[in-house]
């Protein structure tokens, strides 16, 4: 699904990531994790075009994407979640979802402001698919909220439905676990397996463990800029070289 090949980012004189390669299977869930300062943010905005990477490839579904800014990953199907939410404050809670929907628009400016039929008749059907997004996420009773109005769980619940809205067949998110309580991160845990259920493949940055070992397929590490391994959940708790990374070593 999506291949990552020789990623090095520089800053300035600072390497952020060093030759890092993995590559993401179908329908898996993947954790990325690491400590602080690891370099996962940084993959994350080089995977999804915000950063251009100093080296290295990324290919999705056989597709160099390397280099494309988000809004032509989103027309290949590729979105994310971010670490601190982004949600149009102002504007409704089904409004922000009707965002998504709309990159697949086909009715043009003119066609909308003459209010043609097609519009319309398009208008409702993006409307009620936003709809459907909101249930998905278990948030629909909020959907004439603003969604600058919302308590920071609901935020991130909507957040997701936005970025499901768009159709993609891979979804990043960056730390959706963090902010919430407890209650709100095991709901967090069976949305992200539900989704996976739908045929989308996700990736996430996460520190909380206990979600990541509970949900993901394969987990890959991060340490200082590199690859520091890459496993199953269990491979990964029994790993010396993880335990030191986050631990350090007595040695």
């Amino acid at each position: 699904m999506l291949e990552v090949s020789a990623v090095t980012q520089i800053f300035g004189g600072v390497t952020a990531l060093e030759n890092v390669s993995f590559s993401i299977s179908k329908g898996d869930i993947t954790g990325v994790i690491g400590p602080n300062g690891a370099g996962k943010t940084t993959l994350f905005n080089i995977i999804t075009g915000i950063y251009k990477q100093t080296a290295g490839r990324v290919i999705l579904e056989g597709r160099d994407i390397t280099g494309l800014p988000p809004e032509r990953l989103a027309r290949l199907a590729m979105v994310r979640t971010f670490q601190n939410i982004e949600l149009f404050g102002a504007m409704t809670v089904l409004e922000n979802v009707m965002v998504g929907m709309h990159t697949k628009s086909t009715s043009g400016l003119l066609a909308c402001a003459l209010k043609m039929p097609w519009s319309i008749s398009e208008e409702k059907k993006i409307r009620k698919g936003a709809m459907k997004w909101l249930e998905f996420t278990g948030i629909s009773e909020l959907a004439d909220h603003t969604a600058g109005s919302l308590p920071f769980g609901k935020g991130r619940l909507l957040e997701i439905a936005r970025a499901l809205a768009v159709g993609p067949r891979i979804i990043l998110m960056d730390e959706p676990a963090a902010g919430l309580n407890s209650h709100e991160t095991l709901g967090l845990a069976q949305l992200i397996k539900q989704i996976r259920d739908l045929g989308i493949t996700v990736v996430l940055v996460e520190h909380d463990m206990e979600l990541v070992m509970d949900i993901c397929d394969r987990i890959i590490v991060l340490n200082l800029g590199r690859k520091l391994a890459e496993g199953t959940p269990r491979e990964i708790q029994e790993s010396k070289e993880v335990i030191a990374a986050y631990l350090g070593d007595d040695d």
